[in-house]
């Protein structure tokens, strides 16, 4: 990669991405951010919104805060904070909701874990980026300085940290690093499965058993999911590497969490991942596959993900076991799901191999740059590197929206916009293509 590469990441991130969703994506009259941001910018104040947009929102601001050690960036992070505090938690049952009305109230209850997840992930950056440019030094776990965490697992090891939330005593970072540990404690105990692996897609509103287990309308409703427990191990990586950060002596806690996050890599390695190197989508309790689809997006986006978790854990022998196959996995995503000819990821295949939807979806585009850096780190392969570049080439010439700010949502083959999918709201941010720039950005400095 050329130095002209990485300037033109750097200039994405903070000249569109970043400013457009600091203009566009608040409504202040409802303190919260649109559900629905048509393609010219006009956003829907009536549309509901989703505990997964404002907790991406939270992470993205959060993650450019500390990257730049630049406080300017927090204030979109707070506003994000109070808006997850005071109008997702649920006070009665604890976890967040689903999804809200503009005015504040629930408009889906459930406790989904795709969304508990990515609260847990965004609170847990946030935290670690009021304590590095607000707080200063790492504190004694809890409101006081007494006897570190007792050992792992136990209630007193919990309650060490979890003291109250709401405490006024506690500075921010502690107080939003509990939030996180919170849900955290709440998947251990009612969304995982202990006996097969893995975690459930949802939960009733009290975290008993429900029927309606379905994601998206683009979903399966099932008990289990490769996209739920993908995103469940990200926040988890997150949360493991951000409890030093805001706390000294939490060992014991965060031993919990890598080791609910090393079991979790490999499940996903023995589970959801299938002998022709792609993720299964969709599974009932026991790993049984319910659906022949694959999603390419998910594959590239998986393969650093599990190279990342065994990295932050810091397990050699992790690290061993599993590092040919996320090589394999790219290099599967590369030879199936690149268009080589053009530079751009395609959807998804089912039914057998005859349907294939070779729609250019943004986040597919963004999470190939993240999958395909991350082989080329590993493997020293040149295609790798060539697939960065020509993924990188077709963004800014189609993907980018030049005359409206952000990325188009959806290409089709031709590089034409699909107009009806929305530039942004409850399920378009700016954690995907952020996060791509921002991870760019950090492993060229390293």
């Amino acid at each position: 990669m050329d130095q002209q590469f990485y300037q033109s990441v750097e200039k994405e991130l903070f000249t569109n991405i970043l400013t457009y969703w600091d203009k566009y994506a608040r409504d202040y009259n409802n303190k919260g951010f649109f559900g629905e941001i048509d393609n010219e910018n006009n956003a829907d104040p009536k549309c509901q919104r989703s505990i997964v947009m404002t907790s991406r929102f939270l992470w993205t601001y959060s993650a450019v805060a500390r990257m730049t050690k630049d406080p300017k960036y927090l204030e979109m992070a707070d506003f994000a904070y109070d808006v997850i505090i005071n109008k997702y938690f649920d006070k009665k049952h604890d976890g967040v909701y689903w999804s809200i009305k503009p005015n504040g109230r629930p408009k889906v209850a459930k406790k989904q874990i795709y969304g508990e997840a990515f609260c847990c992930y965004g609170l847990s950056e946030y935290a670690a980026a009021v304590k590095e440019l607000r707080e200063g030094e790492v504190s004694p776990c809890g409101s006081s300085k007494e006897s570190p965490i007792p050992s792992a697992g136990s209630d007193a090891a919990r309650n060490a940290c979890l003291k109250d939330s709401e405490t006024e005593q506690l500075p921010v970072s502690q107080k939003a690093m509990n939030k996180a540990l919170d849900i955290f404690y709440l998947l251990e105990k009612y969304a995982r499965d202990y006996d097969d692996g893995g975690y459930v897609e949802a939960r009733a509103r009290n975290w008993k058993f429900t029927k309606d287990m379905i994601l998206s309308s683009k979903d399966m409703n099932c008990p289990k999911s490769m996209n739920t427990n993908l995103h469940v191990m990200e926040a988890y990586t997150n949360l493991y590497r951000t409890l030093p950060v805001v706390f000294e002596d939490a060992g014991a806690i965060r031993k919990e969490v890598g080791d609910a996050l090393s079991e979790l890599v490999k499940v996903t390695v023995e589970f959801i991942l299938q002998p022709n190197a792609h993720l299964g989508m969709f599974f009932d309790m026991n790993w049984k596959l319910l659906a022949d689809e694959i999603s390419y997006g998910h594959d590239i986006e998986a393969s650093w993900l599990l190279w990342e978790a065994a990295c932050e854990l810091n397990d050699e022998e992790l690290k061993s076991e599993i590092k040919d196959t996320v090589i394999k996995v790219a290099e599967v995503a590369l030879d199936e799901g690149f268009d080589k000819e053009n530079g751009c990821m395609e959807n998804f295949l089912k039914e057998n191999g005859s349907v294939r939807d070779r729609t250019r979806v943004w986040w597919n585009q963004a999470e190939a740059v993240n999958g395909f850096y991350n082989a080329w780190q590993m493997t020293g392969e040149e295609k790798y590197a060539k697939a960065v570049e020509a993924e990188w080439k077709w963004i800014q010439t189609y993907q980018v929206d030049k005359i409206h700010g952000e990325w188009w949502n959806a290409l089709d083959e031709n590089a034409n916009p699909i107009l009806n999918e929305s530039k942004g709201g409850n399920w378009k941010t700016s954690y995907h293509n952020g996060r791509t720039c921002m991870e760019v950005l950090r492993r060229m400095k390293e």
